[in-house]
C-alpha cells in the first residue's frame, strides 16, 4: 500500500523469500524535478488525486460531481491464494471491491466492482482492470481479423501513449482479441517473457496498453459501456467482467499452457465429461436443401467413416427455405419435415451417433410469425428500425416475453427429441442495441449466458457450440457457458492453419471445432488434398463439413482411417501441451501437441508456400525430455502428401533419437508441394 492505495508491485516470476517492504523500497522511484514533493504511486485505481495523469480505472460522475474520487482502503482480507480489498471514498459516496485469486495454473483472476453509496444516481462510464508492466515489456501482441480470417496477429512496439483496441459490435467480434499480450523484445512461441490479460466477457469491450512519459507502463481490460448504459441507482452495484491475468517466461506457448491448464481444471470442462466426438455438420453438404432421403444417405456414409455426432444445420424450421425468412419460429417445418424430425433422428441414433441441431435464437427475420406478432421485441432505438443484416434483426432477450419465447421453443424441442448438442449461431453485429431506448448490450450478454445455463440445467449432458458467423464470439466469457467454438466459417485448410494457431493462444484445442471441408473450399475456391485438410483438422475438436456421399471409396477409406487415428489419439491431442515452433522459414508452419509427461507427441509440418531454399529448413521439435529416447516416424492417416523429390528424407520410415536432438537438430522435411502437410508421430522408447 502507498497512501492508502493498493499497489501491485510485481507481476511475473516468483521472487523467492523476500519481504514485501524490501520490494516496496526497491520499486519506489526517485523524485524528479517538477514533480509532486512526496513519492506517489497511483495504485490499481490510477486516481488523479494521487498525481496520476494517465487513464484512471474508474470514470463517472454524479450530475457533474464526484468525478475524481480518491479511495482509501477500509477493509482487507488475505489468504495464501486470495486477496480481497475494499476501498471507499466518503466524499464521493463510492465503494470499490477488488479481489485477486491465484489459480493452481498461475492464472490470476481479478474481480472489480463499484457500488453507489450516495443518495443520488451515479453515472458509471468505465471501470477497467489494470495490471502493471515492467519497462522491459517492449512489444504488444493482439489480434484483428474479419469473417473467414479471424485472429490475425498484429505486433508493434510499446511507445509513450495509449494503444486501445475496442469491440463495438455488441458481441466479441471477428476482429477481437481473446487476450492482449505484452512481451519482451523478440519474444516468440518458445522464448521471452509474456504478460497477458483476457476478459471473461462476450459483449463490447476494450483492451489497453499505456506508457507514460515517466516510463510507467500498464495494460488494462474491461467492458466498454455505452453512454448512460450503467447508471447506478442509490445502493446499486456494477460488477465488471472478471479479468484473467497470465504471465509466462517461456514465450507464448508457456502462456497458452497456463490458460489451457486453468480451463481444463474446471469440473465441467468438456474433456472431463467425455472424449470429444467426431462431428459431421451438414451445412456445406446440403445448405437449405433438407430432404430425408438425402440426409439419410449422409447418415449412412457418416457411420461408415466413423462419425460420432451428426448435426442438422439451418433450414429445418418455420418458413426457412433460404436466409430471408423463418428465424424466430423454432418449430419444425411441416413442409420439409411432414413427419417431424423423428425419422431422421431415429436414423442417426440407430447408426450409433448423437444428434445435434442448429439454432440462431438471438435473431429474427422480419418475414416470420414472431416478428409479425411482436415487432417491438427487437433491439432498437424508439422511432426507428435498425438496418437488417443477413435479412435479420436482433431479438431483445432482456425483454421477458422474447426470452421466454426463445427458451420455451428450444426447450420444447430438446424435451421432445434426444438432442444432445446444439450449434448456436449469431450471424450479425448489433446496431442500435437498445431496450426501451436505453443501451442494452450488457444485459443482452447476461441474458444469453443465462439462457445457455438454463438450457444445460434443464437438459443434463447438453453441449452447446458458440458460433457467430464462424469465430465472431470466441472469448473466455463464453468459454464458461459453451462447450465448443466454431473457429471460423472458413474450412480452407490453408487459412485454418493460421486461424487455429492463434485461436489456441488462450482456448485449448478440444474447444475449437476443426473440420475437414470439401475438396474445393466453398469460401475461397482453393482446392486441397485430403491429406492436407485432414492434417489441419486433426488438431482440435475434429469433424467433417463436406458432402461425403460424393466421396470415392478410396476417400471414404482414408476418412475412416483418419477418424480412427483421431479417436485413438484424442486424449493426447486434448490434454497435452500445445507447441508452436518459431520456424526459420516463413513458408512453413511447425506445431504439435506434447503429452504432459513428455511420453508422446504428434506434430504437423505444413508447407504453406514454396520453400525458400532448394531444401526445406529443418523442423525443430521442442518440448520433449532431452535425455529420453523417442521413436519418430511419419504417419499418413489420410493419405500421402505429394512432394517434388526423388527420395524421402531417411527418418520418415522411422528413427530413434533423443529429445535433445529433436529440439536442436530437428528433422529435415520432405520437399512438399505448397499447401501440403505431413504428420510426425513421436513415442517414448
Amino acid at each position: 500500500m502507498s497512501s492508502g492505495a493498493p499497489v501491485v508491485r510485481h507481476w511475473g516470476s516468483p521472487l523467492g523469500d523476500v519481504e514485501s517492504d524490501a520490494i516496496r523500497r526497491m520499486t519506489t522511484p526517485p523524485i524528479p524535478h517538477s514533480a509532486i514533493d512526496v513519492p506517489q504511486d497511483p495504485g490499481v485505481m490510477r486516481e488523479r488525486g494521487r498525481a496520476f495523469h494517465g487513464r484512471p480505472a474508474l470514470s463517472g460522475n454524479r450530475n457533474g460531481l464526484d468525478w475524481a474520487p480518491l479511495f482509501q482502503i477500509v477493509e482487507h482480507h488475505a489468504s495464501e491464494t486470495e486477496t480481497s480489498i475494499r476501498l471507499h471514498d466518503a466524499e464521493a459516496s463510492l465503494t470499490i471491491d477488488l479481489r485477486y485469486r491465484i489459480e493452481p495454473s498461475g492464472i490470476v483472476l481479478v474481480d472489480l466492482a463499484a457500488a453507489n453509496d450516495g443518495s443520488e444516481p451515479y453515472r458509471l462510464e468505465e471501470l477497467t482492470t489494470w495490471m502493471p508492466l515492467p519497462e522491459r515489456a517492449a512489444e504488444s501482441l493482439d489480434f484483428t481479423g474479419r469473417w473467414l480470417k479471424e485472429r490475425q496477429p498484429q505486433r508493434r512496439p510499446i511507445a509513450v501513449g495509449s494503444w486501445v483496441l475496442e469491440s463495438r459490435e455488441g458481441r466479441t467480434g471477428h476482429g477481437a482479441s481473446v487476450v492482449q499480450c505484452a512481451m519482451t523484445s523478440g519474444a516468440g512461441f518458445l522464448n521471452g517473457e509474456v504478460w497477458a490479460l483476457g476478459l471473461l466477457w462476450s459483449g463490447e469491450h476494450r483492451h489497453l496498453i499505456e506508457r507514460g512519459t515517466d516510463g510507467r507502463t500498464a495494460m488494462g481490460a474491461g467492458e466498454l459501456l455505452q453512454s448512460g448504459e450503467m447508471v447506478l441507482e442509490p445502493g446499486g452495484r456494477y460488477e465488471a467482467p472478471t479479468v484473467a491475468a497470465a504471465y509466462s517466461d517461456e514465450g507464448l506457448d508457456g502462456l497458452s499452457s497456463r490458460f489451457h491448464e486453468w480451463l481444463r481444471a474446471r469440473p465441467d470442462h468438456p474433456t472431463r465429461v467425455r472424449p470429444r466426438p467426431v462431428t459431421l455438420n451438414v451445412w456445406e453438404a446440403v445448405y437449405f436443401d433438407h430432404d430425408l432421403e438425402r440426409l439419410s444417405a449422409l447418415v449412412d456414409v457418416a457411420a461408415e467413416v466413423g462419425v460420432e455426432r451428426f448435426v442438422l444445420d439451418d433450414g429445418w424450421f418455420g418458413a426457412r427455405r433460404d436466409d430471408r425468412a423463418g428465424l424466430g419460429d423454432w418449430v419444425v417445418s411441416d413442409d420439409v419435415w411432414p413427419d417431424g424430425l423423428g425419422p431422421l433422428i431415429d436414423r442417426v441414433t440407430a447408426a450409433g451417433m448423437e444428434f445435434g441441431l442448429w439454432f440462431e435464437g438471438e435473431m429474427v427475420n422480419p418475414d416470420s410469425d414472431l416478428y409479425r406478432a411482436h415487432p417491438e421485441w427487437i433491439l432498437h432505438v424508439p422511432g426507428r428500425t435498425p438496418p437488417t443484416g443477413r435479412n435479420q434483426q436482433v431479438l431483445d432477450l432482456t425483454h421477458d416475453g422474447a426470452y421466454e419465447h426463445v427458451f420455451g421453443q428450444v426447450d420444447a424441442l430438446l424435451s421432445k427429441h434426444p438432442i444432445s448438442y446444439i450449434k448456436w449461431d449469431h450471424n450479425r453485429p448489433l446496431v442500435d442495441p437498445a431496450h426501451l431506448g436505453r443501451p442494452a448490450v450488457h444485459n443482452q450478454t447476461l441474458a444469453i449466458y443465462r439462457l445457455f445455463d438454463e438450457l444445460k440445467s434443464r437438459h443434463p449432458g447438453l453441449e452447446i457450440e458458440s458460433c457467430a458467423s464462424g469465430g465472431g464470439r470466441v472469448d473466455l466469457g463464453m468459454a464458461m457457458h459453451a462447450d465448443r467454438f466454431w473457429t471460423s466459417d472458413s474450412n480452407d485448410a490453408l487459412e485454418r492453419q493460421g486461424i487455429q494457431r492463434y485461436s489456441m493462444i488462450a482456448i485449448p484445442p478440444e474447444m475449437l471445432g476443426t473440420h475437414i471441408g470439401p475438396s474445393t473450399s466453398h469460401s475461397s475456391s482453393r482446392s486441397h488434398s485430403l491429406s492436407f485438410r485432414a492434417a489441419t483438422a486433426l488438431f482440435g475438436h475434429a469433424g467433417i463439413e463436406w458432402d461425403i456421399t460424393e466421396t470415392t471409396n478410396a476417400e471414404r477409406s482414408l476418412l475412416a482411417e483418419w477418424a480412427a487415428y483421431y479417436k485413438a489419439n484424442r486424449e493426447l491431442l486434448h490434454s497435452g501441451r500445445v507447441v508452436r515452433v518459431d520456424h526459420s522459414d516463413d513458408a512453413a508452419l511447425v506445431h504439435g501437441v506434447v503429452a504432459q509427461d513428455r511420453s508422446a507427441a504428434i506434430f504437423c509440418y505444413a508447407q504453406m508456400a514454396a520453400a525458400g531454399g532448394v531444401l526445406p529448413s529443418s523442423a525443430l521439435i521442442p518440448g520433449l525430455d532431452p535425455e529420453s529416447r523417442y521413436r519418430v516416424r511419419r504417419i499418413e492417416p489420410a493419405g500421402r502428401a505429394p512432394a517434388m523429390q526423388h527420395a524421402d528424407p531417411m527418418w520418415v520410415d522411422g528413427v530413434i533419437t533423443t529429445g535433445a536432438a529433436l529440439a536442436t537438430i530437428g528433422l529435415r522435411p520432405p520437399i512438399l508441394h505448397p499447401e501440403q502437410a505431413i504428420l510426425i508421430e513421436i513415442v517414448l522408447v
